[in-house]
């Protein structure tokens, strides 16, 4: 593939190549409902572990998802928005050294931190696929890690929260590209 040429271009190559970032959004999502269900049995340590664990298979379940669905699973080479996208991973990375710092004070503030942080994370998305449903995905996490810290709510309510969303989103995205795709084809 030739490089991108526009800001434009770039993001429809970050789109076109992920799906709009479904796939991982999805995957994100299930990782959400395990640790949730980790924190049910009642090891808030192991909550945690199932978190992160899980989220470091996301990006690579998603692109494997990605080509399934019939796209590359990986950007164009010298794509600008990926050094934006690797960016906002490291970002998540010090957020969970800070959520996971929280739970050793406070384990139930763990989810609502790490909400608040991929929330964080999702906004930037916004730029790198150039779809606003991302603005909105980033600000309904953000506030669901708001309300959860705020109102002391138990460690399972920040998983589930978490999957709920992603989920929801995800499933919003994959319309949304199935849509754009439908738009793109000749009659």
């Amino acid at each position: 593939m030739e490089q991108t040429t526009t800001f434009a271009d770039a993001q429809r190559d970050m789109r076109h190549a992920y799906a709009g970032g479904a796939p991982g959004m999805l995957v994100s999502g299930l990782v959400w409902i395990v640790a949730g269900l980790v924190a049910m049995g009642g090891s808030a340590r192991h909550a945690v572990l199932a978190l992160f664990v899980g989220g470091m298979a996301i990006h690579p379940l998603g692109m494997l998802l990605a080509q399934l669905l019939g796209r590359p699973g990986n950007h164009t080479r010298g794509n600008p928005l990926g050094s934006l996208a690797m960016a906002s991973t490291v970002w998540m990375l010090l957020g969970f050294a800070l959520a996971y710092s929280l739970s050793q004070w406070r384990s139930e503030l763990f989810f609502p931190a790490m909400l608040l942080t991929i929330g964080g994370r999702y906004l930037t998305f916004a730029t790198v696929y150039g779809m606003r449903i991302y603005w909105a995905c980033g600000g309904v996490l953000a506030a669901a890690g708001f309300l959860l810290a705020g109102n002391g709510a138990p460690m399972t309510n920040g998983a589930f929260a978490g999957a709920a969303i992603e989920l929801g989103f995800a499933f919003a995205i994959f319309a949304q590209e199935r849509s754009a795709l439908r738009r793109a084809l000749p009659e």
